[in-house]
């Protein structure tokens, strides 16, 4: 993080400190409705924390914000719970796939974001791009012996695959699209494949498969290079394969829902969410990739990852198929 941003974390907390100090009930410190705003995301604290609690110093802005699984919050905003302001992370296609829930708005600084991390129509803010990757145990396979996404197709590695159930994970489903996309087969019988290959042991959820592979009841797993990366510097016994075949580095996103109750401030986070400190903290502290071209990062350079044309709109329409047929080869259909 700049030094700029350290210093206004280390005011809030001070600031955070003296309130707690100073007494006053619960009604003294509630916010008018026109300084509210509430933000439903998938994001884990660690990722949102310090983000909220920055943009409430800012503006004054106060922010409730509602936690859960991408697929899980949207079908609440689809159905109506609420209220909501702002839908923050999830995969982009999992955010067109609601797309009739949210109001497209351009961010002020949206010229410099990379182009083709840019939205169509404007219907998302980015917020990080993230490439698909493969892990390993070194205890359990030797360098060199994983190398890309046929390797779950291979049935040696039959059961011993960690990868999480695409129907709640949004990270999971990119990475099914993303194999199905790099591989030249028959997209229906490399699906098929590989839930063969999983042998029933689809995870609940995306947070597992870096521990199923680092303490060694699956040798290999796919996630998110963010997740990975993170989870490896903390001690996982994991090593990090870029798959031979290329893969995607999609990006996630803000929305902001229709008919918001507190629009302005909705805006103004969405605005937040793209700025230089904001995109520079995406880089430094969380082991993501800036959406910002002038904001450097020291990840491998996108350019040797053999990134592929991940069509967004094709992946949300064909979102209800997959994960029928998905449902139904793991009930032993199809």
């Amino acid at each position: 993080m700049s030094g700029r941003p350290r210093a206004l974390l280390a005011a809030l907390l001070a600031a955070l400190l003296l309130s707690a100090c100073g007494g006053g009930g619960e009604t003294d410190l509630a916010p008018p409705e026109e300084a509210r705003l509430t933000v439903y995301t998938s994001h884990k604290e660690e990722v949102y924390g310090p983000i909220v609690k920055e943009f409430q110093a800012r503006t004054g802005i106060w922010v409730q914000v509602v936690t859960g699984g991408t697929n899980e919050l949207l079908e609440r905003i689809a159905a109506g719970e609420g209220p909501c302001d702002v839908m923050f992370g999830g995969g982009v296609e999992s955010l067109m796939t609601y797309a009739d829930c949210f109001e497209p708005y351009a961010c002020s600084g949206a010229g410099a974001v990379k182009p083709w991390l840019q939205p169509e129509g404007d219907l998302w803010t980015p917020f990080s791009s993230l490439p698909v990757v493969l892990i390993y145990n070194p205890r359990l396979v030797s360098p060199g012996e994983v190398q890309g996404w046929a390797d779950l197709l291979d049935t040696r590695w039959r059961g011993r695959i960690a990868f999480a159930d695409p129907a709640v994970s949004g990270s999971s489903y990119t990475a099914a699209v993303t194999m199905l996309t790099c591989l030249p087969g028959d997209d229906w019988e490399e699906l098929a494949q590989l839930v063969e290959n999983l042998d029933g042991g689809v995870l609940a959820d995306s947070g597992d498969v870096v521990e199923a592979v680092s303490v060694g009841s699956c040798a290999l797993g796919v996630t998110l290079e963010e997740t990975a990366l993170k989870r490896q510097a903390a001690g996982a016994h994991i090593a990090i394969v870029y798959p031979a075949e290329g893969t995607s580095n999609l990006p996630d996103a803000a929305a902001l829902v229709s008919g918001a109750p507190h629009r302005e401030n909705a805006l103004a986070f969405l605005e937040f969410t793209q700025s230089a400190d904001v995109q520079s903290l995406v880089a430094s502290d969380f082991a993501r990739r800036s959406v910002r071209s002038d904001i450097p990062d020291d990840l491998p350079p996108e350019d040797s990852l053999r990134l592929i044309d991940y069509d967004i709109a094709a992946a949300a329409a064909l979102k209800e198929e997959l994960l029928e047929r998905w449902a139904a080869l793991e009930e032993g259909g199809l």
